[in-house]
């Protein structure tokens, strides 16, 4: 009998939970643009990634391409009177792809003109 209620509290959770895990699943929403773009930003401000090379405060952000499958984002060097550097110019410092649906993202290499894994070490 032990054995049964067992079965019985298990499949039972199972069917509640179920639902609960596949809505957390990455796969199961896209990202609109602006939650790519946040989740980068997000991403690259944990990972302190350009600590020692640039402000959070001195770049910004634009959408370069957007597709069914990512978005592809530029970081460019702000120059103004804060953060220095020639107003007429804009550099670009990197470019990032941010996937709709995993989430997963990848860093222009342009040295190897290829798309790379994000790695938080590598951009410091």
């Amino acid at each position: 009998m032990k054995r049964r209620a067992r079965f019985i509290t298990a499949a039972l959770v199972a069917v509640l939970i179920s639902p609960v895990v596949a809505l957390a699943r990455p796969q199961s929403h896209r990202l609109n643009e602006d939650a790519a773009l946040a989740l980068l930003v997000r991403t690259l401000e944990h990972d302190d990634a350009y600590k020692h090379r640039i402000s959070p405060d001195c770049v910004t952000y634009g959408t370069e391409e957007t597709t069914g499958a990512y978005f592809e984002f530029v970081l460019r060097e702000k120059h103004d009177a804060k953060c220095g550097g020639d107003p007429e110019t804009n550099p670009v410092v990197d470019r990032y792809r941010v996937y709709r649906r995993s989430g997963k993202i990848e860093r222009w290499r342009p040295i190897e003109d290829t798309w790379q894994r994000y790695n938080p070490a590598k951009t410091r």
